[in-house]
């Protein structure tokens, strides 16, 4: 049983825990307040104190210093959420905004229910994103916030709605703020033009001023969106919002003109702010962050000018192959359709047609979204961003279907951009850090042609050895006993059917064995170590194993791919392509074997997660992955040790769940200290010798498979 701890031990252990001599933390006040709490409540305290500490240590303060209130107002499901997702705020956010969750008690108690009968966007963004990609204008990602707003590319939720009663009702709180934000960056409430005016306001103004434009927004809504609006009409009345007065219904007349645009509501704001207070916003609007929209802006502002040039310039190549002997050239323009005043920018884009010397040019999809986000952020096309780029101009990064610079991931601009996002389990805090992880597939060069002739040379007698025994498992047949009718008489099964019939009892039909060819069904992911420390006679082995097997599974025609993998902390997980499922062993293959080399650290995790769901989109009875490593996880931003160690383990246990059967095959000598901790007792060979990694391999996959 926990004994109570007075004051003064609580204060020890919360100095020990926050490390208070390095620091001016005051510790009496957290620990007086726990004192007061019965034994097993302190070290319930005290033990989340030091898992929030893990994290972050002055968040860790923050949390003992209200433990003692929360705990007694809310059960301990409610304490673990919230302080969980005031470490989940830390990961993506910082310090600043989660000791903002941490200090908000008031504003958790109020909206604890959320967690019951709310709406969680973790559970319900699947669904989101889908209806948010089927809304027109620029593609749009989600992510979690505290406050809904966006920056022009990114609506930002709260990660909980539970203003209604229930969770469906929340549900369409959520799809009305998300339509809110969208019609923000549809009908140009952060143009460039506004922006400027936006910037130089104070607080009164901008007040009215998203008072005014949100109602103008919701015009839009009604009319793009009429189901949800009349959603959004029955939610306020659910939660009693104040109906508008005589005043804001004849604005609102006004607003919903097709005419009125964002600086039509800058002028109304300056001509009303004396004379109009604003009433109170919809649980649907959000916040306004006109400067995070503008610093978004400014940097895809000059990136789309210089992408729809290089595209210009393809097209103008694409199609002026044959040199024209007319002179007179007049360059790419945009004809509009009649009546365009009656339409938005964006419809008014769908009636243009792009020109090259005054005939009609065909419009890529991807030119075409372009142009549309242009016309989003300045409401027309300049003509200057009609002239193709010129010699020097070109850059493949501006291409969202080309790889994005991997030195980017620096600035914290890579893990946003395509990646595939994985979380990673932190055993301290005993949850998972929420897309943690950004994972690329990238290509591996062509390496060294001759590499695999050479190996198969070197390697020639083991070659045919292998070829023979990989030939019998593929044709050998399986003795099935006891069968109603066969080939022989199985003699096991006769003698006790005699046995049994001297006794009186009924003697059995299955007396006889017969061979049976079975059909494999497997599929292998080969997951190769390519940290630095394989550098050497390690990688030589690991890439001489890959051609000898590649060659054994050839003669079986068991299914295989082949992924290397590195990284240099968690914004930068790298899986190299070596062989997909679908591609035939052929010399590309072998020559991205031979240009396996080693590169950086040993983020295990994210690579067993990744190739986990690649393995699960194979339709295949038995899936197995393997690893060829040389040491235990590792990285350069902490993933080493415990918590690299229990990281892997706990994506092994998530493969497992999946289906999938991993195995690893390492040299590293001290592999017994912590192999059978990740894989179990079973699932792991260790070869003590380097040179020998190419001939056991391919005998570890046979027992393996057979």
């Amino acid at each position: 049983m926990d004994q109570t701890l007075d004051a003064r031990q609580l204060e020890e252990l919360l100095d020990e825990i926050l490390e208070t001599e390095f620091s001016y933390r005051n510790t009496t006040p957290p620990a007086q307040s726990l004192a007061a709490l019965p034994a097993a409540v302190q070290h319930y305290a005290i033990d989340w104190v030091r898992r929030v500490a893990s994290t972050n240590i002055e968040l860790g303060y923050q949390y003992a210093c209200h433990a003692a209130e929360v705990l007694g107002h809310v059960e301990r499901e409610m304490v673990e959420a919230w302080i969980l997702h005031a470490m989940d705020i830390y990961d993506r956010e910082g310090l600043h905004r989660a000791k903002l969750v941490v200090e908000d008690l008031d504003r958790f108690i109020h909206t604890r229910r959320g967690w019951t009968c709310g709406c969680l966007l973790e559970q319900s963004e699947g669904v989101l994103h889908g209806f948010l990609q089927g809304l027109s204008g620029r593609r749009l990602k989600l992510a979690e916030a505290e406050e809904a707003h966006t920056d022009t590319e990114t609506l930002f939720l709260p990660p909980v709605i539970a203003l209604l009663d229930n969770s469906k009702d929340n549900f369409l709180l959520y799809k009305a703020t998300i339509a809110q934000l969208w019609a923000q960056t549809r009908f140009g409430t952060f143009r460039e033009s506004n922006l400027a005016a936006l910037a130089e306001q104070h607080e009164a103004f901008l007040t009215l001023f998203h008072a005014l434009e949100s109602l103008r927004l919701e015009t839009r809504i009604e009319r793009e969106l009429p189901g949800l609006y009349r959603d959004m009409q029955r939610i306020a009345e659910a939660l009693e919002q104040p109906r508008y007065d005589e005043n804001w219904l004849a604005l609102r007349h006004e607003l919903a003109s097709a005419r009125c645009d964002t600086r039509r509501v800058l002028e109304l704001t300056d001509q009303l702010l004396a004379s109009h207070a604003p009433p109170p916003p919809n649980p649907w609007h959000g916040i306004l962050r006109p400067d995070l929209a503008a610093e978004r802006l400014a940097a895809r502002i000059e990136r789309e000018k210089m992408l729809l040039k290089v595209r210009l310039k393809e097209l103008e190549e694409e199609i002026r192959e044959q040199p024209s002997k007319d002179d007179a050239r007049k360059g790419f323009s945009l004809k509009k359709s009649d009546n365009t005043e009656e339409h938005d920018d964006q419809e008014m884009l769908e009636g243009m047609e792009l020109l090259l010397d005054d005939r009609p040019m065909p419009l890529p999809d991807e030119m075409r979204d372009t142009l549309s986000s242009i016309m989003l952020d300045l409401g027309e096309i300049p003509d200057d961003y009609l002239e193709p780029a010129g010699e020097g101009e070109y850059d493949p990064r501006l291409f969202g279907d080309d790889k994005p610079d991997a030195d980017s991931a620096w600035s914290g601009t890579y893990h946003e951009e395509g990646a595939h996002l994985y979380p990673e389990w932190d055993f301290r805090r005993k949850a998972y850090r929420k897309n943690w992880c950004a994972a690329r597939e990238l290509e591996l060069p062509g390496g060294d042609p001759d590499f695999a002739a050479a190996t198969l040379n070197k390697y020639r007698g083991l070659i045919k050895h292998l070829r023979r025994t990989f030939e019998a498992m593929r044709d050998e047949d399986k003795r099935l006993k006891r069968q109603t009718d066969g080939d022989e008489v199985d003699l096991d099964a006769l003698v006790e059917a005699l046995a049994d019939a001297r006794d009186g009892s009924e003697m059995s039909d299955r007396l006889f064995t017969r061979d049976h060819r079975s059909e494999r069904n497997i599929a292998v992911a080969f997951m190769v170590d390519m940290s630095g420390s394989t550098k050497g006679w390690i990688n030589d082995a690991e890439r001489e194993s890959l051609i000898l097997l590649c060659e054994a599974l050839e003669t079986l025609g068991d299914r295989y791919a082949i992924y290397g993998f590195s990284s240099i902390t968690r914004k930068r997980c790298e899986l190299y392509h070596v062989k997909h499922f679908e591609e035939p062993y052929d010399d590309q293959v072998s020559a991205r074997i031979a240009a396996i080399e080693a590169k950086d650290y040993t983020r295990m995790g994210f690579a067993v997660r990744h190739l986990t769901k690649i393995l699960g989109g194979i339709d295949a009875r038995t899936r197995v992955l393997i690893t060829l490593s040389d040491g235990k996880p590792d990285d350069y931003d902490n993933y080493r040790g415990d918590y690299g160690i229990e990281d892997t383990r706990r994506a092994l246990i998530e493969a497992r769940r999946a289906g999938v059967h991993p195995y690893c095959i390492t040299i590293d000598r001290e592999a017994r200290d912590y192999l059978p901790h990740l894989y179990g007792p079973a699932a792991w060979t260790l070869i003590d010798e380097v040179r020998a990694l190419p001939l056991k391999v391919s005998d570890i996959y046979r027992r393996l498979t057979t």
